[in-house]
């Protein structure tokens, strides 16, 4: 007896990657995926290769592994796809802490956060 197969947590014409472990704020990993929400997934490629933000790097990988996800897991066609989904979360804290004057110490707190890309083959109405 094998292993029960989870449903699927996205639709048929979906793929999704997650990252789990990006070193980063939340916040900042939004405004990064706010740039691709919406768009074909080669434009949103090209979107975070320009991009000045450090975050884009991290986002840019999770996105290709969403297409590549799409490609040879699902069958979908790679220049139908749209980015449907980019909902970023926050993962771990790692705390740390500073020696300051007169016996003190400060907190540094080095937040991780999580990105989940959904791309979803869109079909194109003929007129």
């Amino acid at each position: 007896m094998g292993k029960a197969s989870s449903p699927r947590r996205v639709g048929d014409n979906e793929a999704l990657a997650v990252g789990n472990s990006i070193r980063g704020s939340a916040q900042k990993l939004n405004l990064v995926a706010q740039l691709i929400r919406g768009h074909k997934a080669g434009d949103a490629l090209n979107i975070l290769s320009f991009s000045k933000k450090a975050m884009a790097k991290d986002v840019s990988k999770v996105l290709a592994s969403a297409i590549a996800n799409a490609e040879n897991n699902h069958n979908l066609d790679v220049d139908a796809l749209i980015v449907h989904e980019a909902s970023v979360g926050k993962s771990i804290t790692m705390k740390r802490w500073k020696a300051r004057a007169r016996g003190r110490s400060a907190k540094i707190i080095k937040p991780f956060s999580r990105v989940r890309i959904v791309v979803r083959e869109h079909e194109e109405e003929e007129a």
